[in-house]
């Protein structure tokens, strides 16, 4: 006989499932009620040697999953909201001032964030228009950025984009599609303009 866990039995029962959402998350905030945010400690995984700036909005109720990885910073005036997906961060990566990241997204190992980055796997529905946007819920799909990152400041990367291995955003892009591994990207929408040719060893345009 299948054990049916506590998880399973809330989402069976959506009166009680609200009920207990209303208990974590703050209705006109929609952030972690004061009570959640004390227990903090017990359930955000932070390696060693990590550092997340106290001037850090902390968005992060317990039914999603926030991890950052060893010898990871998260600087000063940033936002995280894994509230609609878990946002994971790995080792020796550093997010840099007022950067905002909401789940659902990955960030891999050495992976450097500029200033002022928005990351978000996110979005808002509006197909119907006989109802208030804010009405219509939320659709994500997972942004993926994997190890050895550069992101300049100022960019927008959007939901479903996987940035490649050793991959560079300009400054300013906004990034609507995947980019390939050793391939540097810039624009708005971005598009690739230098790869990087392991045969030649040099770096190529277009």
């Amino acid at each position: 006989m299948k054990t049916i866990t506590l998880k399973q039995r809330i989402k069976q029962h959506p009166a009680l499932k609200q009920i207990i959402h209303r208990f974590i998350m703050h209705s006109v905030k929609t952030r972690p009620n004061w009570w959640i945010r004390l227990f903090y400690f017990t359930y955000l995984k932070c390696g060693k040697g990590s550092i997340i700036y106290r001037s850090v909005r902390k968005d992060l109720p317990p039914f999603k999953r926030f991890s950052l990885g060893r010898y990871s910073v998260i600087e000063d005036f940033c936002c995280l909201n894994n509230a609609v997906g878990d946002i994971i961060i790995g080792d020796y990566s550093r997010i840099g001032l007022g950067n905002t990241i909401i789940g659902p997204v990955s960030i891999g190992n050495h992976v450097n964030l500029a200033q002022n980055i928005t990351i978000s796997g996110l979005n808002h529905n509006f197909q119907n228009v006989e109802k208030l946007i804010d009405e219509q819920g939320v659709s994500t799909q997972p942004i993926i950025i994997e190890d050895d990152v550069w992101i300049g400041a100022n960019s927008v990367i959007l939901s479903g984009v996987t940035l490649g291995r050793h991959c560079i955003v300009a400054a300013g892009s906004v990034v609507t599609r995947s980019i390939p591994s050793y391939s540097v990207c810039a624009g708005s929408p971005a598009r690739v303009i230098k790869s990087y040719d392991f045969e030649t060893k040099k770096w190529k345009k277009g």
